[in-house]
């Protein structure tokens, strides 16, 4: 499905774009970049079937567009030469510059070298990107453009494919166009991705929106119109646009919200630009004297600005015959900047106050990223800081000394902490949050005052990976801990363990030694400082520990009927631990299951399904190394991988599969495992690893995987030999639903 506006770009298209701000030496550069490519790229062609040399002057057009430099448009007519064809980069160097190979070699995957997966691939072509666009913030420009103008044509894709590339965009792309204040390539991207995962809900959306527009005509140019009249009278010169919501944007309302169309385009947006800073604060004034102001709905971002630069005031008012409506008020700077972000100084030449703050802003953050890749131990675990940080939702917190700190949301004071100095945060001792004392762990909201106090002596304690927000955080946790010397690492395991002991009234010196040595010998270590070494490391949890303290030395009776300890108590885990804890792959532990845990030697707990064979067998032959387990409450990133089975019609194994992967997809879950095979003459096999935040996330996706044609039967795989859905109380086989059985759709409910 391409979209109709999508036309090839000529060199001397490109050429006249660019004369428009570039000199004529600038200009026969490029057109050298575009006879280069060309020529090495000579005999290839895009699925479309047209030479492959479109595309990359479709991106260096783009380019063009946003008034990039000479550098940086060559490096779009080149960003696949690398990738493509046998150049290398110092051949690229010596013809065009280290400055263009340098672009070009940070947007090229990593498809040379040999990865033990994709995902790892995937992470260390991620990992590569982010680090050369910390050096060089047009690496990441060249990429958005290239991946504007595939996703332009994507419709050339089979279904699976676009949806995979949709979803990827919507994931990486999208908010890195956000952090970079890009937001007309932020929403032409989210456009985009949402018409290629669900082109019959995008049609239906559109559609829609076209009829609904056409009514509420009357009512928007009256609202415009005393919009326009009123604020003369109160001294105040402004243009006033109205502000249309994207189909993305309506759709996601109406999935999160599971409300109906018209209940999402209740509320009338509109834009008012004026000329200062301080006629943003007078037409505010002159909008509530109009309009009654609706409690709890005005946002000061002049003041607070977003991480991106973002700056506006937001107010929703009550209009005529009760209408919402919605308010952004700015200068036209401020407009600049909100739509064009990082680009501003491109685009207008604009080396104003805010221009520059917005570029400190984005160098900060990418400063920011080589941090965490200098304390993440590999790509996986860099991708996974990372990714904390580039989601926008973010909360604003305050200094003693009323400096503005921003965090992602779910932070808590360590975040703070270690987002004012890396020292701050790795000898933080207690905090004050608005003047009141407060643990460290405790969630921070948006306005608070926090104060932390710090100690030479205090250390990071291993528990705190599950309470961070930020990937900032999380990073210099975890090589804190990584570079701890011995000594140190012994005196934060006893630490540990002797706090865990006080908390269930257990003495630890006071453990007898035939205890001491069965713990030591299942941990595979000889002497007590090795342990308390491996424990203050973060391999084993402290609870756990305890837990098999007290299990030696009062052992249960027997499963059934048996008798604990009163000391006893279940270990909480999150399922994020790392090295401490680690999640049973028999059986795929998620939130919402009872589960049970297990002490390995030498490697921590691992979490078994109670209902697992292992954990029936095991609690029965070796009790004393099993110990009760409940989850913590789950970051808002958790995921978690769950093998799910389908049967389905062989004639139809084909619609099912590309079904599979939308429903899959629509209820913000990934597929990273995939086979199939056939039952018999008549039935196919669909076996897929889900990625889940919890049981009832994975009941949504089983029910949707149900509801689709051709599909028999939908059931969770909970170990090995698990061939035959079982009838357990708790997952049960999924029948056909009706429509009846879910929340009432949308409109654009259908299917894609």
């Amino acid at each position: 499905m391409q979209p109709a506006d999508v036309k090839i770009v000529s060199a001397n298209e490109l050429l006249t774009r660019c004369r428009l701000y570039l000199s004529e030496s600038d200009c026969q550069t490029i057109l050298k970049a575009y006879r280069y490519a060309d020529e090495h790229h000579l005999g290839q062609f895009r699925k479309s079937g047209e030479p492959y040399i479109t595309h990359p002057l479709a991106v260096a057009s783009i380019l063009a567009s946003w008034h990039m430099d000479c550098v940086t448009i060559q490096a779009g007519l080149m960003h696949d030469v690398l990738e493509d064809t046998g150049v290398s980069k110092i051949e690229m160097a010596e013809r065009f510059g280290i400055e263009v190979a340098n672009v070009v070699d940070g947007v090229s995957k990593l498809d040379k070298l040999k990865f033990k997966s994709t995902q790892v691939a995937a992470a260390e072509s991620f990992r590569k990107l982010l680090l050369a666009m910390a050096k060089d913030v047009r690496v990441i420009l060249v990429k958005l453009a290239d991946r504007v103008h595939n996703m332009r044509t994507l419709g050339i894709m089979r279904y699976e494919k676009r949806c995979r590339i949709s979803r990827e965009t919507l994931d990486i792309y999208v908010p890195i166009a956000h952090r970079l204040g890009m937001n007309h390539v932020f929403r032409e991207l989210q456009e985009l991705a949402f018409l290629n995962m669900h082109p019959i809900r995008y049609r239906v959306l559109h559609d829609a929106v076209v009829r609904t527009r056409e009514k509420r005509k009357d009512i928007l140019e009256r609202i415009l119109h005393e919009t326009r009249r009123m604020l003369p009278k109160a001294g105040i010169k402004a243009r006033v646009i109205g502000r249309d919501k994207t189909m993305y944007g309506i759709y996601n309302t109406m999935r999160d919200k599971h409300i109906r169309f018209r209940e999402a385009l209740d509320v009338y947006g509109f834009r008012v630009i004026v000329r200062t800073p301080e006629e943003c604060y007078l037409t505010l004034g002159a909008l509530h004297a109009m309009y009654k102001p609706v409690p709890k709905r005005f946002k000061d971002f002049i003041a607070v600005p977003k991480t991106n630069g973002y700056q506006s005031l937001h107010t929703t008012v009550i209009g005529p015959n009760g209408t919402p409506i919605e308010y952004q008020i700015r200068t036209e700077e401020m407009n600049r900047i909100a739509e064009y972000g990082i680009l501003t100084h491109w685009l207008f030449n604009d080396d104003g106050a805010s221009a520059t703050e917005i570029q400190q802003r984005t160098t900060a953050w990418l400063q920011s990223l080589l941090e965490i890749q200098q304390h993440s131990a590999d790509s996986s675990e860099f991708i996974e800081n990372i990714k904390i940080d580039l989601f926008p939702d973010r909360i604003y917190v305050f200094t003693p000394k009323s400096k503005i700190i921003s965090l992602p949301k779910r932070s808590t004071p360590i975040d703070f902490a270690y987002q004012i100095h890396t020292d701050v945060g790795n000898h933080a001792l207690s905090c004050r949050v608005n003047g009141e004392p407060s643990s460290l762990t405790q969630e921070l909201n948006n306005g608070d005052m926090v104060e932390i106090r710090t100690s030479p002596d205090a250390t990071p304690n291993p528990e705190w990976v599950r309470y961070v927000g930020s990937g900032k955080a999380r990073a210099e946790i975890r090589q804190f801990l990584r570079t701890m010397k011995f000594d140190d690492s012994v005196k934060l395991g006893h630490k540990l363990l002797k706090r865990a002991g006080e908390e269930v009234n257990l003495d630890i010196d006071t453990v007898p030694e035939a205890v001491w040595k069965a713990v030591l010998r299942d941990s595979g270590v000889d002497s007590k400082e090795s342990f308390f070494a491996d424990l203050g490391l973060g391999k084993y949890l402290a609870g756990a520990i305890v837990n098999r303290f007290t299990a030696l030395t009062a052992p249960i009776t027997g499963l059934a009927g048996r008798t604990e300890s009163p000391m006893m108590k279940a270990v909480k885990v999150t399922g994020n631990e790392g090295v401490a804890v680690s999640l049973a792959t028999c059986c795929h532990p998620i939130p919402g299951d009872d589960i049970w845990g297990f002490m390995r030697p030498g490697k921590g707990l691992s979490i078994h399904c109670t209902s697992c064979e292992h954990t029936v067998k095991g609690r029965s032959a070796d009790p004393g190394r099993w110990m009760a387990a409940e989850w913590l409450p789950q970051p808002l990133s958790a995921r978690y991988p769950v093998p799910v089975e389908v049967t389905a019609d062989e004639e139809q194994e084909k619609a099912v599969i590309a079904a599979s992967v939308a429903a899959i997809a629509e209820e913000q879950s990934a597929i990273v495992g995939f086979s199939v095979d056939s039952e018999n003459s008549n039935t196919t096999r669909l076996h897929m690893v889900v990625q889940v935040r919890d049981k009832t996330h994975l009941s949504h996706v089983m029910r949707h995987l149900a509801r689709i044609p051709g599909v028999q039967q939908v059931w969770r795989r909970t170990s090995e030999q698990d061939d035959i859905p079982k009838a357990a109380p708790e997952e049960p086989r999924m029948k056909k639903l009706n429509s009846e059985d879910l929340y009432a759709e949308s409109p654009a409910g259908g299917g894609a």
